[in-house]
């Protein structure tokens, strides 16, 4: 591989202002939209040494055959030129959207003579101000119904409009009450639009003064025996309050704001929008984006920001508040205001009730990119792909229906714990989870290499308690002897793995394929090392890693495989911690490091130390009888607590 691209522009050539640039690949076809401050700065980070650069940015640069770049005058016209062109295009390295359900939205045709209400998944019907998103479709029926009551207005369709108006003869909804329009032949189309910037402006604020005046109005109804019309009013408050508490109230009533949490991995992020009108949650909407190429968490949210606002189907509120902030914020924040039509303030939340909101979401998308991944998992056709998938990559005789995982955790080199997790036909199986406690390592890949010795001696161990049992029930079976029952010794794991995969890189991967050939199962198993890039993976004595394509369920497969191995690894090392005498003694005030070894040294094993009383632990130099009380209950309650002795 060359190590810079043959075709690349003179740097000189490439203008500094702001603009937007296009990677072009053989066939003419788009592959991916940008855009920069500073065209120079942002295209010489992809012309540095392609080793330098990230796998899915290497495959993409080394795949195109020419960059072409547009200069504009602002960053703001900058913003609007790559959107135009992501959506046109469909490059296939931009972010991409994917959400699988539209949500439904309440809209309001405001370009209509008499504008109508209705509930819809098209985000473009021409001059239509939408509400929402809503969770599901009787969420915003409900809303309806309830705002019809207030604010009663057209809800037929446009053909039946058309026949009311031109025949003089009311609509067949408005015949039935549940139409508000010129056309029900009750109202004039000025006295219509009235009700119709009252509906609308009631759903953009939530404004409660609407429900005090029509209380007012029942009270005065009343007081003039119009029972009739108090009896409508009343009905209209009553509607109203119950609009008003089904929102939940999560900010001051002034506050209106888009909360977005964002959650990413390699592969993936995962975006929630919680949408607050007059301080209460109108609208929630979530979705997943694949990552094409690895962009910073700015950059994601600007392109998620665009996509939402982008088509105007929704129009963005008055605060816009992000979990980061791209660095074209104030840009950003022109195009939501020319959108809105009003002053747009994009910022993020540190502290108070919108930073509690802001995490709030954040919670949620991250639990939807948990489900994400779950309903990925549970699928048996993908599964099945990503094995043979593995299978091809690494160049494996069958597919790896057995794959084990392992990781290497510890604090400042104590403390080891190395995990092994296990996946059979692409799903955990947690019983065969194992944890290894390394005493004394010199490093990661000393750690590999013992953690992988003990595991492969246990496998030749089940292969030898299992030899015996299989012997007996072939005799039983010979003798013909229906009352013999042969009891085979449980095995510690069901059958040997297909795949070995290691946290890291080359060195890793050397210390595991040493394992093997020192056990004498060289040749027998397959090793693989996950690389801090996910989609490389390293096999042993091979110089260049094994590249998974970014839409092969292999890749996301591993992912599932080294995030399974960490945790676990990390969970088995806390847990250790609890129990690790130098670790309980350091709780103690008074006791370092140093007292920990004297008392060690005086005692010759932990085990005795445990035992020893308060009046034995005075011996030690520098312990005190309220010191020895002290740690003769500390180290005590955590030996009954943990049932074993180190």
């Amino acid at each position: 591989m060359s190590t810079y691209l043959e075709w690349r522009p003179k740097t000189g050539d490439i203008p500094t202002g702001p603009g937007v640039y296009r990677w072009l690949g053989a066939n003419g076809r788009l592959l991916y939209v940008g855009k920069a401050k500073n065209l120079r700065a942002r295209l010489s980070n992809y012309f540095a040494p392609l080793e330098t650069l990230p796998e899915r940015t290497r495959r993409m640069v080394t795949s195109a055959v020419d960059v072409t770049w547009t200069v504009v005058n602002t960053e703001r016209e900058a913003l609007q030129l790559e959107y135009t062109w992501i959506q046109e295009y469909s490059p296939p390295y931009n972010v991409r959207l994917k959400d699988d359900k539209s949500y439904p939205y309440m809209a309001v045709t405001l370009a209509d003579e008499a504008p109508r209400v209705l509930m819809t998944r098209n985000h473009r019907i021409r001059g239509a101000l939408y509400f929402g998103p809503f969770p599901k479709v009787y969420a915003v029926t409900e809303a309806m119904n309830l705002m019809l009551q207030v604010f009663p207005i057209r809800t037929c369709n446009d053909t039946n409009y058309r026949r009311a108006m031109d025949t003089g003869k009311p609509c067949f909804a408005g015949q039935i009450g549940k139409c508000g329009g010129p056309c029900s032949q009750k109202v004039t189309i000025a006295e219509h639009r009235a009700v119709v910037d009252d509906f609308v402006h009631f759903m953009e604020t939530y404004d409660r003064s609407v429900a005090e005046e029509l209380t007012v109005q029942m009270n005065e109804a009343a007081a003039d025996f119009r029972y009739e019309d108090a009896a409508k009013l009343r009905d209209r408050v009553r509607a109203l309050e119950t609009l008003l508490e089904k929102s939940v109230v999560v900010l001051p009533d002034s506050a209106d704001a888009d909360v977005y949490g964002i959650v990413e991995d390699e592969l993936s992020a995962a975006v929630q929008l919680f949408a607050v009108r007059g301080g209460r949650v109108r609208g929630v909407r979530g979705w997943v984006l694949d990552k094409e190429l690895d962009v910073d968490r700015g950059t994601l949210v600007q392109q998620v920001l665009q996509d939402v606002y982008g088509e105007q189907s929704q129009r963005p509120a008055r605060e816009v508040i992000v979990p980061t902030l791209p660095d074209d914020a104030e840009a950003l924040a022109e195009v939501l205001t020319e959108i809105r039509g009003s002053k747009v303030q994009l910022r993020t939340a540190q502290r108070g009730a919108k930073a509690d909101l802001l995490r709030t979401a954040g919670i949620n998308a991250m639990e939807a990119l948990k489900q994400y991944k779950l309903k990925r998992t549970a699928d048996y056709v993908a599964r099945t792909d990503a094995l043979n998938d593995l299978q091809e990559a690494l160049g494996m005789p069958e597919a790896p229906l057995r794959i084990e995982a392992y990781d290497v955790s510890h604090l400042q080199g104590t403390g080891i714990v190395a995990s092994m997790v296990v996946f059979e036909d692409g799903l955990p199986k947690k019983r065969d989870y194992r944890r290894f406690n390394i005493a004394d390592s010199t490093d990661d890949t000393d750690s590999i290499y013992q953690t992988l010795m003990r595991r492969l001696a246990r496998l030749d161990e089940d292969e030898q308690a299992e030899q015996p049992a299989q012997d007996a029930l072939a005799h039983a079976s010979a003798e013909g002897d229906e009352g013999t029952t042969v009891v085979q010794e449980k095995r510690r794991f069901a059958y040997r793995p297909q795949l070995l995969l290691i946290d890291g890189g080359q060195p890793q991967v050397a210390a595991a394929a040493r394992a093997l050939r020192d056990s004498g199962h060289e040749g027998e198993i397959t090793i693989a090392g996950i690389a801090k890039r996910l989609e490389e993976l390293w096999l042993p004595d091979d110089p260049f890693p094994v590249i998974l394509p970014r839409s092969s369920e292999a890749l996301f497969l591993v992912q599932r495989l080294r995030d399974e191995a960490h945790r676990f690894a990390i969970v088995a090392q806390r847990k250790s911690r609890k129990t690790d005498i130098h670790t309980q003694l350091a709780e103690i005030p008074g006791i370092g490091p140093a007292r920990t070894k004297s008392l060690i040294r005086h005692f010759g094993s932990v085990k005795r130390l445990r035992g020893a009383s308060a009046e034995e632990l005075t011996a030690v130099p520098g312990i005190g009888l309220e010191t020895a009380k002290l740690i003769e209950r500390t180290i005590g309650n955590a030996q009954r607590s943990d049932g074993s002795l180190e």
